[in-house]
């Protein structure tokens, strides 16, 4: 097949192959009557070099866009809570502004492998961003609010201080390493963390932000999920007078690539947008 693409004998392919394995001093290919297949130097060796051209393609694609006229597909990863509290109006807006831009939006809390699965950019929020060879841009703050409805708090009463929530039923969110533990601050700054009792564990807030609307339980969110809450809603806030802890929302695309219109122009437009509405 591949003498063929080629347009190249059979045996020209195999010496042109030798040759390559006599330089790289290892063997590249597995080789029996029946097949060919990589071996371990070879897939590495593929791979660095599927790296390089995809990195050549990039440069090209630079040198030949103009930069005020991206054009492609734009491919965003973002948590739903946030989009539709902060990111629907701007990226309406970017897409009027760019009209040869195509996006393709992927709408989840749930982590995702922005390199092996093609993001240009990925949103995330997060109290603690974990070591990355991704460039992180925070963009947004936001307080994290304890939360339950009133039908809740009538049938089993209202916790004034964090550690009563080891007695109540508590909505956890799977997307971070201790889901169960709960922490604050009291009035001086001293840290409270609280083991809750877990009554559900989701990775997806907004199913969690309706189950406590519902009176399953109490829940711990970044706040800007409350803009996606119908109104009136019956969810009212705990422990008003603790200071709140707050989540970073961060911008993150690949280091190891060069920046292509597309996504500067974006996280221009996200960042100019977001500076104006905060």
């Amino acid at each position: 097949m591949a003498a063929q693409n080629l347009q190249h004998a059979n045996s020209h392919v195999s010496k042109t192959i030798k040759q390559l394995e006599q330089r790289l001093g290892c063997r590249l290919l597995n080789r029996t009557t029946r097949s060919l297949s990589l071996t371990p130097e070879g897939e590495v060796y593929f791979q660095e070099c599927q790296d390089l051209i995809e990195s050549a393609e990039n440069a090209l694609n630079l040198l030949n866009q103009n930069p005020t006229d991206p054009k492609g597909i734009l491919k965003i990863s973002s948590p739903i809570g946030f989009t539709q509290s902060h990111l629907s109006g701007i990226l309406t807006h970017f897409c009027q502004q760019y009209p040869n831009i195509q996006l393709e939006m992927n709408l989840s809390d749930t982590h995702v492998d922005m390199i092996a699965e093609g993001y240009d950019i990925v949103i995330r929020a997060s109290q603690e961003l974990q070591d990355s060879n991704l460039i992180c841009r925070k963009i947004h703050q936001s307080d994290i609010v304890t939360l339950a409805s009133t039908h809740y708090l009538a049938k089993r009463g209202t916790p004034f201080h964090p550690n009563e929530l080891s007695q109540h039923d508590c909505l956890c969110y799977s997307n971070i390493k201790r889901p169960t533990d709960w922490e604050y601050q009291d009035k001086h700054g001293n840290p409270i963390k609280v083991s809750v009792r877990q009554k559900t564990l989701s990775n997806n807030s907004q199913a969690q932000l309706t189950m406590a609307e519902q009176g399953l339980g109490i829940i711990r969110i970044p706040e800007f999920y409350l803009a996606t809450l119908p109104k009136p809603h019956t969810l009212v806030p705990l422990f008003e007078d603790y200071p709140k802890p707050s989540v970073n929302v961060y911008v993150m695309y690949p280091s190891r690539k060069h920046l292509s219109p597309k996504v500067r122009c974006f996280i221009n437009v996200l960042t100019e947008r977001l500076a104006l509405t905060d």
